[in-house]
């Protein structure tokens, strides 16, 4: 029976979601007793100001990756993951910030497009965006001294 279970866990598809290492925040334990960690999720577009979901995992799904520069961890591909996001709502009386959740369940398919976003992201450099724009005398060479005529 043991081994049959561990067949279907290995038959099991995944996904790969790749992130940035700024996105986890500091681990923490939950009330089960687990190790778990908060992963922001950044808003696709951005224009939007909105704050960044967020989804809680286990520490020990979440790993480094072999150059040290960003993290992964491996979902289930036909799992859902509840995706979770705080609004400021107002103040009270004592002018606290009040603020509440809202919590939505997206497939983990949606959850790795909405993690890996950045990659659909125009990936027009800089130096290219500021050919476009030309700045009068920008363009000229300087002069040399032995140009000069005096």
């Amino acid at each position: 029976m043991e081994n049959n279970m561990n067949q279907n866990t290995q038959n099991r598809e995944e996904l790969t979601i790749k992130f940035a290492k700024g996105l986890v925040g500091q681990p923490f334990t939950a009330k089960t007793g687990r190790e778990c960690v908060s992963i922001k999720i950044p808003n696709a577009d951005p224009a939007d100001k909105t704050p960044w979901e967020s989804i809680v995992v286990a520490a020990n799904h979440v790993h480094e990756d072999k150059y040290g520069k960003g993290l992964w961890m491996k979902v289930p591909a036909d799992g859902q993951t509840k995706v979770s996001r705080s609004m400021l709502t107002g103040q009270d009386e004592n002018g606290k910030n009040v603020s509440s959740n809202t919590t939505r369940t997206v497939s983990n398919k949606e959850l790795k497009a909405m993690m890996e976003s950045y990659k659909t992201h125009d990936r027009s450099s800089v130096k290219d965006s500021l050919a476009q724009h030309s700045i009068p005398g920008a363009g000229d060479k300087p002069a040399k001294a032995a140009d000069i005529q005096r």
